[in-house]
């Protein structure tokens, strides 16, 4: 049995070890990638920026028509037991909402959605990290671009081509040849002088580390080329569990500067916010 199988998860309003944890083999969710999800990363036995996590699972659930069963303070008191439970080892929370059980196919079932919260440790990522490009685009114009769906077969073919390059992560561009996201990332770079990141009408995820660095720095949102990451002398990638991640090569070729200034002044806000509050 493995450590994460040993792990206790809410599931439904319940608690129970992960091993003997059932979900239903209908559960929309397995069946047609109908559900969202949100992984927060978890600080001195507090999950960090909740309010923030809660608000975007509700709007991506929200986008696939998904009532949550679960106010705010449940989910909230669900995610304090989960963290509780399985103690000082936990580095990150997974929330995740499905449709729940319904038909072999498309349309929905009438029962309530599935809600299940699980906690691993938390990943450890290098000080710095080479990416690369995608020859598959994201699609700015899907009826569920921006929402932080269960569907996740395109990010891991992407993210299969990035190890098979020795990359962390893969980027992707958007059908009009912009700079989109990563497949769990947001990307800030310097350009044309400026601390930017792609907008939201790119297709990219509202990151909710992207949301902090944009209010703690003076990055800017614009629509960015592709060509500007490639050619770029600077850039970071953002998410909950890599925080600020400063971008060592993109497509092999090394950054002139890594970390650079601008990355090291937003990951020194982000910090100081984190110190300040587990709440921000």
């Amino acid at each position: 049995m493995s450590t994460l199988d040993q792990s206790l998860v809410w599931i439904d309003g319940e608690l129970v070890p992960a091993g003997q944890a059932r979900v239903s083999p209908f559960d929309h969710g397995l069946l047609v990638g109908d559900g969202v999800f949100e992984t927060t990363k978890v600080v001195d036995g507090v999950a960090f920026a909740l309010r923030r996590h809660l608000a975007r699972l509700r709007r991506s659930a929200g986008g696939l028509r998904i009532t949550l069963p679960f106010t705010d303070d449940e989910l909230t008191a669900a995610i304090a037991a989960v963290i509780a439970a399985n103690g000082p080892a936990t580095g990150r929370l997974r929330t995740t909402v499905t449709g729940g059980p319904g038909p072999l196919g498309s349309d929905r079932g009438t029962v309530l959605p599935t809600v299940i919260i699980a906690a691993a440790p938390t990943t450890v990522w290098p000080a710095s990290t080479p990416v690369v490009t995608v020859p598959w685009p994201r699609n700015e114009r899907s009826a569920v671009a921006g929402l932080k769906t269960v569907s996740y077969a395109e990010n891991v073919v992407a993210l299969t081509y990035a190890h098979e390059r020795g990359a962390s992560e893969a980027v992707f561009p958007n059908t009009r040849d912009l700079l989109c996201e990563g497949t769990g990332s947001n990307i800030f770079l310097v350009h044309e002088g400026r601390l930017v990141t792609p907008t939201l009408a790119a297709g990219c995820l509202g990151g909710i580390t992207r949301e902090l660095v944009l209010e703690t720095s003076e990055a800017i949102e614009c629509d960015v080329p592709l060509t500007a990451l490639v050619d770029a002398d600077e850039a970071f990638l953002t998410s909950s569990t890599r925080d600020v991640q400063p971008i060592s090569h993109v497509d092999g070729r090394a950054l002139p500067s890594c970390p650079g200034p601008h990355t090291q002044a937003a990951a020194a806000a982000l910090a100081a916010l984190a110190a300040r509050t587990l709440d921000p």
